[in-house]
């Protein structure tokens, strides 16, 4: 039975992470994607923490999910809601089932089922339970076995298929017969995935499900568990892996890296949602756009089929032009925090936020500004090499002329610029062979933006002592 004929006037979205581990980039980009559906239609996103794994979920991941979250901007309306708080609403629902015959205990053994599945194997069939514990009308069951705690099984339908249209796949359909009986409680009464995602999106009145492809297998079990609670069914959305530089998924496990280590790296939160949106959907031909633009667009459609590679060149692409974009306030800001990880303090943030307006154009980062900018918080060590191709003996005396000069002017661009056009007047040089020198001994590389703009920003007498270095 397909579950495009629900209707969904209110949209309600959810991420729900789990806590054994730190957010991934796929996981992000699925929040993402939930966050701008429902803002583009009104509706609420909702964060919920899967966190029934307890021997992996810890409370360090917890925080790193929710530190990610806020870094990336993706406000949520609801939560966090935690599972491990839900106990007695899932033991609620199951007492239910089992009422109603939906559910029934299964008394077998994990030893047991290891033997079922090698005879199974030994035959060529299939491997899966055999339904020993599933009552049916005429059948004898076995005795209880002492000391065995039982788990909950859901009595899947034995025939006809579960279909659905999904959002991002189209039509798809699984028999019923392809799946058995799933265990929806372990012995100490804690549920499965399975079973808590379905009462946690009937009760929390999920409309519209984003997720990975992995949990395509899982869906035809939730269908089926949603109908036997005579419960609503969201849509679903399937999204394509995320593939690494090797063209293998990234993963916790595997490959995937912190969101929060790219906030550390000096990547903007608002380039990190532009680049992910674009890692599996499209507007056009439009490659830069903000996280506004992006809700406006967003209604669920142009998402691909095709799984997304992940390019760390084209992120870097995508963070320059946010930057450059970026109010230069707000850039001090960020580069202060760099900077204070090299253990240089920026007391001025006007200053620095001149500095960021100047350099900000040949960066991808703001740890490559912070790169950038050092030069004005501690000395420089020029090359040997720039040293020798750059402060010639040619140059030199102007070197000392040009001191002379900047002693007296004006501290600022126009007066500096004087000062560097009469040096090289008088002793006949070119702009680039004084310029080069200038650079090299004040900001320790031969290249920067325009001379005067760069020595203006540094103070008088750090730029004097530098270049009587000559």
């Amino acid at each position: 039975m397909s579950n495009a004929s629900e209707i969904h006037t209110h949209v309600r979205t959810r991420i729900a992470p789990s806590p054994t581990g730190f957010l991934h980039l796929g996981t992000a980009r699925t929040a993402l994607y939930s966050w701008a559906y429902a803002r583009h239609h009104g509706g609420e996103f909702v964060l919920r923490i899967e966190d029934t794994d307890v021997a992996r979920s810890t409370q360090d991941s917890v925080d790193q999910i929710l530190q990610s979250m806020h870094w990336l901007g993706l406000n949520y309306d609801e939560g966090p809601i935690y599972q491990m708080q839900r106990l007695d609403r899932y033991a609620e629902v199951i007492a239910r089932m089992l009422d109603e015959g939906t559910a029934y205990r299964c008394y077998t053994t994990p030893q047991e089922l290891d033997a079922l599945r090698e005879q199974q194997k030994a035959k060529g069939e299939k491997t899966g339970y055999d339904s020993r514990w599933r009552p049916a009308p005429g059948k004898t069951l076995p005795r209880v076995p002492e000391g065995v705690k039982p788990v909950i099984r859901f009595a899947n339908p034995l025939d006809g298929e579960v279909r659905w249209d999904d959002l991002v796949k189209g039509p798809i359909s699984i028999g019923n017969r392809e799946i058995d009986d799933l265990i929806i409680a372990r012995a100490d009464g804690v549920p499965t995935y399975n079973f808590a995602v379905v009462v946690d999106d009937w009760d929390m009145a999920i409309t519209h499900v984003f997720r990975g492809d992995e949990h395509i297998n899982n869906t035809p079990w939730q269908i089926n568990i949603y109908r036997a609670l005579g419960a609503p069914l969201p849509l679903f959305g399937h999204l394509p892996v995320i593939l690494g530089d090797d063209g293998q998924k990234l993963s916790k496990r595997r490959g995937a890296v912190a969101v929060s280590a790219y906030e550390d790296e000096g990547y903007l939160p608002e380039a990190m949602l532009n680049y992910l949106a674009r890692l599996g959907w499209s507007h056009g031909d439009d490659e830069i756009f903000s996280s506004a633009q992006m809700v406006s667009w967003f209604d669920g459609s142009h998402l691909s089929k095709s799984p997304a590679q992940w390019d760390a060149a084209k992120l870097a692409w995508v963070n320059a032009q946010h930057l450059k974009q970026a109010d230069d306030a707000r850039l001090a800001a960020l580069v202060a925090r760099q900077l204070q990880r090299r253990n240089l303090v920026a007391s001025d943030e006007g200053q620095l936020a001149a500095m960021c307006a100047l350099f900000k154009d040949r960066c991808t980062t703001t740890a490559e500004l912070a790169d950038w900018l050092a030069m004005y918080f501690a000395p420089v060590t020029p090359t040997a090499e720039d040293l020798a191709q750059h402060v010639t003996d040619a140059v030199k005396p102007a070197l000392q002329s040009l001191v002379l000069r900047l002693a007296d002017v004006v501290w600022e661009k126009a007066g500096i610029a004087q000062a560097i056009k009469d040096t090289l007047a008088e002793h006949k040089l070119k702009m680039p062979q004084l310029a080069h020198a200038v650079r090299v001994l004040v900001c320790g590389r031969a290249q920067t933006p325009s001379v005067d703009a760069v020595l203006a920003l540094f103070a008088r007498e750090d730029v004097l002592a530098r270049l009587q270095r000559a």
